[in-house]
């Protein structure tokens, strides 16, 4: 089964950068992908960007220029790299395991907080 744990959330001046790790570990299938998702107050669940086991990845369009999604294939991590950080990206930050063609098997994270704050 697979297990993921993220890391990295922390209290950041808005401009500020920041990086969030999901480690994936357990039996990864051959085709997956990793999603990066945020949740804030009182807001739905946002998907923010994927990463699929061959390396594609993808980046919801208002995020570009500030937020990177990339891996580590010899740890099975997925970082989530944000710059430029401003008060609305304040959120729980989640990543989700979704073995691809199988619906039900699907993982989430414990998630970490950000918050962007002067």
């Amino acid at each position: 089964q697979v297990q993921l744990g993220e890391s990295g959330g922390s209290l950041v001046r808005p401009g500020g950068s920041l990086t969030l790790s999901c480690a994936a570990s357990g039996e990864l299938f051959d085709w997956y992908v990793i999603g990066g998702h945020r949740q804030a107050a009182e807001q739905q669940r946002e998907k923010l960007a994927t990463i699929t086991s061959g390396g594609r990845t993808n980046l919801e369009r208002a995020l570009s220029g500030r937020f990177t999604i990339s891996r580590d294939e010899t740890t099975n991590t997925v970082y989530l790299q944000m710059n430029k950080l401003k008060p609305e990206d304040s959120a729980w930050y989640y990543c989700n395991y979704q073995r691809v063609g199988i619906p039900s098997d699907t993982k989430w994270g414990q998630g970490t907080q950000v918050t962007v704050s002067s």
